[in-house]
């Protein structure tokens, strides 16, 4: 899972809540700029890895459903980084440069085809 930081642009790609019945304000496809990033422990959703937006404040959550956080934040799962050219991106991205190999002499000798030899054909003679 990739890690973000603060200022950095996300998209949501998961705006559904099992179980919850209000609205968290976060819509998928949405672009959002992340203001903070972290660690987060919840006693009912337990510790995970979560972002805040600058976008959404979400509040107190003492509602109905509410468990008494205090602007708690997203699961970082349900963003990703925007990247504006995936292509381009990609490209910065290059396989290592191949390993020298250094040849050890081998205890194996090699077979090497021997090379042909054309021999002039013998003139027949007349005894």
């Amino acid at each position: 899972m990739p890690t973000f930081h603060v200022g950095q642009k996300v998209v949501c790609i998961n705006d559904r809540f099992k179980n919850v019945s209000i609205d968290q304000g976060i819509r998928k496809g949405q672009i959002y700029t992340v203001r903070w990033a972290g660690h987060y422990r919840h006693y009912v959703d337990g510790d995970f890895y979560g972002i805040k937006l600058m976008e959404l404040h979400r509040g107190n959550d003492d509602g109905p459903e509410g468990y008494g956080a205090v602007d708690m934040p997203f699961r970082a799962s349900r963003f990703r980084p925007l990247v504006s050219d995936r292509i381009k991106s990609m490209l910065g991205m290059k396989a290592p440069p191949p390993k020298k190999v250094v040849s050890k002499p081998s205890m194996i000798p090699s077979v090497r085809a021997k090379p042909r030899v054309i021999t002039p054909e013998r003139e027949k003679e007349d005894v």
